[in-house]
């Protein structure tokens, strides 16, 4: 009913029988040996190319087994050695990140690893308003007064040209830790690190800025550590920062997979002892702190702690995130979680009232519905931070890319914030208008990506894009799917099995959390909660019985669906812990539905 196509993510895959046999003796090796749950399991694995040669790193992914030689990375020795001599000169080292998470955890880890070396570093954010995204000439003609004489940028940085240009026509150095797709030149620095980078052999081109970073922790060590710098002082402990990386991965939405897991796994159980006292202040102000000894997940990462941090750089004051993640001090991270928190309540109304009206104004322009494989919707006075949350919200409302631009009325400016799905890359497509000289400014990477835009170029932006997916992407690539891990009923579904998926965390883009398909379900009873949502029961003709729940679903055709139900339907969904009350129950989070 959403309009997308369901596959069977094995299919799909075509994995080979005899490869999901060995993998269910393999998980009965591995004390998973109740059949009910040994099989779901299976196909979950397979269904995401994990082989039976790879099952132990997947399910017990560890960074002694993972981790890349961080010399692999082009330009990773020069950059160490900047940076290092650099420390040793007792220059003024500045780091310079962009205003989201994965910018502020990245220079959060450099802050902490140079005020251990003893030296503490400056820190600059772009005002997202009125700077936009990365370095420009203005910043750095600012940072060259105040005395810098090294920027390390991070999470950006990768195609700023022009203002490297800049940086060394005024005789400032810069080093460059990115992970966006840039093009073939290297903008002109001292270094530039970005796995992303063409001609780079890490094979890491999943990693965040964060993991980058930590990287880059790594071969700073090491090399410290050639230089004697660890003399009288001890050598620092990077684990403890993994709490950061681990928080960049998650909210960049980076595939969980390979590396990237192992730094994502290692770093919730850091991130779950809530020694940093900005996550802990994070936690405490959202009303969620930890229970004792439970793993942090995901989820804390995505929907509690990432959209405070951003909303310091998307309503606020961009330092606001640096600054929390990287104080030693319980009162200051209270005080900056406390504003955070205020922030991030103001930008669930801006981003409200955004959301409505993009709506309205696609409906109004003949934007949506319409064939067109891209939706490009701009109008004046929408706020720069929040058009990435509304184009991803009606990305997941209308299944296609979506582009929102936020146009200044005075100065005609555009700047525009894209989400895409998988099959078409955004940020390749942005960039590809970029070198034609279609925009001012853009990049990404292929599930998000950012641009600058004149007023009146907007129409032809939207063509071009439009085009460039129709020319570049396959027409059936262009529809969006659903994989689904198993088909079940519904008597399987049960905490056990919930608890048996464990196992397989963490989830994230990559490794996404089981989608369940349960076919020939009634519909008990339902009833709209406040906030739209619905609230249900289903049963089936063998007995089964599940709780369940779709979220803003009341006044759509899938909420139709199960209030006015008009006899047996098949849906998709994901378990979820019910612990309300002290109970150990699960229920279903309804994704789709189709009518039987």
């Amino acid at each position: 009913m959403s309009g997308r196509a369901w596959r069977e993510r094995l299919a799909a895959r075509k994995v080979a029988p005899e490869v999901l046999r060995d993998i269910i003796h393999r998980l009965g090796l591995m004390n998973v040996a109740e059949a009910a749950f040994v099989d779901p399991l299976a196909r979950f694995i397979a269904g995401r190319g994990i082989t039976p040669d790879t099952l132990e790193g997947f399910i017990h992914p560890t960074l002694k087994a993972l981790f890349p030689d961080p010399s692999c990375f082009m330009d990773m020795d020069r950059a160490v050695t900047a940076m290092l001599d650099a420390l040793q000169a007792d220059a003024n080292i500045c780091v310079f990140a962009d205003y989201d998470v994965d910018g502020a955890t990245s220079a959060a880890q450099l802050v902490r690893w140079f005020r251990h070396m003893g030296h503490d570093l400056t820190v600059y954010v772009p005002d997202r308003v009125t700077e936009g995204y990365g370095p420009s000439n203005a910043a750095f003609d600012s940072l060259k007064r105040q005395g810098a004489d090294l920027v390390i940028t991070v999470d950006c940085g990768a195609m700023a040209h022009r203002a490297l240009d800049h940086a060394a026509e005024i005789g400032l150095d810069v080093v460059v830790i990115d992970h966006h797709l840039m093009r073939e030149d290297p903008p002109r620095a001292l270094a530039v690190v970005n796995p992303n980078r063409p001609g780079c052999t890490s094979d890491q081109g999943n990693l965040a800025a964060a993991g980058v970073v930590f990287v880059v922790l790594v071969a700073l060590n090491r090399e410290a550590e050639k230089r004697g710098l660890f003399v009288g002082r001890q050598r620092p402990d990077l684990m403890q920062w993994l709490d950061l990386t681990a928080l960049g991965a998650i909210c960049d939405v980076t595939a969980l997979t390979g590396f990237n897991r192992a730094l994502t796994a290692q770093g919730l159980k850091i991130m779950s002892q809530q020694k940093n006292p900005g996550i802990k202040a994070l936690m405490e102000i959202s009303g969620s702190a930890n229970e004792a000894g439970k793993l942090m997940s995901t989820f804390h990462s995505g929907f509690v702690i990432g959209p405070r941090i951003n909303a310091g750089g998307r309503v606020g004051r961009s330092d606001l995130g640096v600054r929390l993640l990287s104080t030693d001090d319980p009162g200051e991270a209270a005080a900056l979680a406390q504003e955070l928190d205020e922030l991030n309540r103001l930008r669930r109304d801006v981003e409200t009232q955004v959301l409505e009206q993009a709506a309205l104004v696609a409906e109004a322009q003949g934007l949506w519905p319409s064939d067109d494989p891209v939706i490009v919707v701009a109008h004046e006075d929408w706020h720069p931070g929040v058009i990435g949350i509304v184009a991803g919200r009606l990305r997941e409302r209308w299944h296609r890319p979506v582009i929102i631009i936020g146009i200044d009325p005075v100065s005609g400016m555009g700047k525009g914030s894209g989400r895409s799905q998988a099959g078409v890359n955004l940020g390749e497509a942005v960039g590809s208008a970029f070198e034609i000289g279609l925009i001012l400014s853009g990049g990404g990477h292929a599930m998000a990506a950012g641009l600058s835009v004149e007023r009146d170029r907007v129409g032809d932006l939207r063509r071009f894009l439009n085009d460039y997916v129709r020319t570049h992407v396959a027409e059936e690539d262009q529809v969006e799917t659903v994989d689904i891990d198993a088909v079940l009923t519904l008597k399987a579904a049960t905490r056990e099995l919930l608890e048996r998926f464990d196992l397989l965390s963490p989830f994230g883009q990559g490794n996404p959390e089981p989608l369940l398909a349960f076919t020939d379900v009634r519909v008990g009873f339902a009833q709209v909660m406040k906030g739209g949502h619905v609230r249900c029961e289903l049963c089936d003709d063998i007995g089964g019985k599940v709780k369940a729940i779709m979220w803003r679903a009341e006044g759509t055709a899938l909420g139709d669906a199960l209030l006015r139900p008009a006899g047996k339907i098949h849906l998709l969904g994901r378990l979820k812990a019910d612990d309300y009350m002290g109970r150990r129950g699960i229920q279903l989070e309804i994704e789709d539905i189709a009518l039987a």
